[in-house]
């Protein structure tokens, strides 16, 4: 994973507010953090970690190359992503095995239904 503390991220930390605490970790890409494009898919996945909420969140811009490059993505507090996307907040508490998407990256979200994580 990119190490976050030296990414050129497009809110500051004092920008920051409590939109949605208490939620743990999640993995979000450079395209949302650093580029300041809205979410446009965000999946629950199980995970082995208490801090680890298991949301996912890209902009739908990705490549798989870009996927690929852990530099391209870091661990953040959810709290922080809402900050960048406060429309998430409604569906952070969904169950593990969610998924949830914007017709063209635009609009409101939609649950996917024939999506399935990544398996290791």
């Amino acid at each position: 994973m990119g190490d976050p503390t030296k990414k050129p991220f497009s809110l500051r930390a004092e920008q920051i507010r409590p939109l949605a605490t208490g939620y743990g970790g999640c993995i979000a890409t450079d395209m949302i953090t650093c580029d300041g494009r809205k979410v446009a898919f965000m999946y629950r996945e199980a995970t082995d970690r208490d801090v680890d909420s298991g949301w996912r969140f890209m902009s739908g811009y990705e490549s798989d190359d870009y996927m690929n490059d852990p530099d391209n993505h870091a661990v953040y507090d959810v709290n922080t992503i809402a900050n960048y996307d406060s429309e998430i907040i409604p569906l952070l508490d969904a169950p593990v095995g969610s998924a949830f998407e914007r017709e063209n990256g635009t609009g409101p979200f939609v649950e996917v239904h024939d999506f399935g994580p990544p398996t290791e």
